[in-house]
């Protein structure tokens, strides 16, 4: 069989560890595809120093890829989502397939992609799109598609798995933590898309979709991020048996879907528990399985490249099916996507817990129960200290819905002897 041509876009971290893969195994993709895969053409700015490509065709102009009549697949990894959105659907267009590691084009404009894509015949993979070199995306589509999901929960952003685990392990304060993490590249100079939970709300989009057959709906994922989280609140959760991760989490209830990105705390004896430093993982709860747990590097050249490359030998297997047989961009057929509706953050149930600074005096902690029980919040734990003026003061509740904690702390901050406002992080119970 003749060769199956790619064209990359991109030759920088991902699209080195993506060329370098096809390169150096080539001989074991060719047994496993039955055919070899030729990189046809590549689009880049400039040449990577770590890329032998001198016997490849080169171009600045990555929509030279797109419009090449030799190649079959072309791999975006420019990233952003203006630039690759147009490269992509010329791509699509063109009748070419794609593959792509960009999760906040699939999270924004894959509905629009897909359909294009169905209505050409054509497949767009996105498997390095979440969690790097972590094969959740075909764990969703193919190795559960007998389940159905009740709920899951994921480390999905390495930056923020990096700073919470060196507050939680070291006690150490979340802007000294950041710093490190930009001084060891694992934070951009702006690290708002990590810390601030956007990046790991694109991913929880996108497996979202696939885990209950809905359409992309990035514009309805609920998204806090770490930045206000203090060593005093890692150190809390600690005694009460609880670490604090910054997770990504939709669920399926009676009245919707939940989709939710916010620091959780979860108890230490739990598996997200332990992933630490920058490494991701997901947990899948099917109605049949049970609980799994996916772990592995999120990010970096080679274990993103090798989803990437994963998704080029599947798209080379299947060159010659019928595109009716192919498995679904979204792992449920286009006509049988859900209308299920996204919940609000504040019909949302979930339990919390509480940390203020109070007056040291008598019956400031009565009044504060008092507030809880009006809006029906009954109380698991508290941890008060004691001391000469302010004081600390942590409360865990039982579940209780969004709404009614909102109303809660509000009310709460409103007495004299509550200092500043409240902080709120919330309780999930992975079992």
């Amino acid at each position: 069989m003749k060769p199956v041509k790619v064209g990359i876009c991109g030759l920088g971290t991902v699209g080195s560890g993506t060329f370098n893969i096809l390169r150096h195994n080539a001989e074991e993709i060719t047994r496993r595809v039955g055919r070899s895969i030729v990189v046809e053409q590549i689009g880049a700015r400039q040449v990577n120093p770590t890329c032998d490509t001198t016997d490849i065709d080169m171009t600045s102009d990555i929509f030279d890829v797109a419009n090449n009549p030799e190649i079959d697949i072309v791999i975006e990894l420019i990233g952003g989502t203006t630039v690759a959105r147009e490269l992509v659907l010329t791509a699509v267009e063109n009748g070419k397939h794609v593959v792509t590691a960009n999760k906040a084009l699939i999270a924004e404009h894959g509905n629009e992609i897909f359909a294009k894509a169905q209505e050409k015949g054509v497949m767009v993979a996105f498997e390095a799109a979440v969690a790097g070199g972590i094969p959740i995306i075909k764990t969703l589509r193919e190795g559960l598609s007998s389940n159905k999901i009740e709920w899951l929960a994921g480390i999905i952003n390495g930056t923020g798995n990096f700073i919470m685990t060196e507050m939680s392990e070291k006690g150490r304060a979340f802007a000294d933590v950041l710093k490190e993490a930009q001084e060891l590249g694992y934070a951009e100079a702006d690290p708002t898309f990590d810390v601030e939970g956007i990046d790991a709300a694109h991913k929880l989009t996108i497996l979202a979709s696939i885990a209950y057959g809905i359409p992309l709906q990035f514009e309805k994922t609920y998204t806090e991020g770490i930045s206000r989280i203090t060593a005093q609140d890692v150190a809390f959760a600690r005694e009460l048996g609880y670490s604090i991760k910054h997770l990504g989490i939709a669920r399926r209830t009676k009245a919707g879907v939940e989709l939710r990105v916010h620091p959780t705390l979860i108890s230490q004896k739990a598996l997200l528990a332990n992933v630490n430093g920058v490494m991701n993982a997901v947990m899948v709860k099917g109605d049949a399985v049970g609980p799994t747990l996916t772990y592995g590097a999120g990010a970096g050249a080679m274990p993103t490249g090798s989803s990437v490359v994963a998704d080029i030998i599947d798209v080379a297997r299947t060159l010659t099916a019928d595109p009716t047989n192919r498995v679904p961009h979204l792992a449920f057929q286009p006509e049988q996507l859900s209308d299920l509706d996204v919940l609000a953050m504040e019909d949302v149930e979930c339990g919390f817990f509480l940390n203020m600074m109070v007056q040291d005096r008598a019956g400031v902690l009565a009044n504060i129960t008092q507030i809880l029980s009006n809006n029906g919040i009954s109380i698991e734990s508290v941890i008060q200290r004691e001391g000469s003026d302010l004081v600390p003061l942590v409360v865990m509740t039982h579940d209780v819905k969004e709404r009614n904690m909102n109303a809660a702390i509000a009310a709460i901050e409103a007495l004299p002897d509550v200092a500043g406002t409240v902080q709120r992080i919330r309780v999930e119970n992975l079992a």
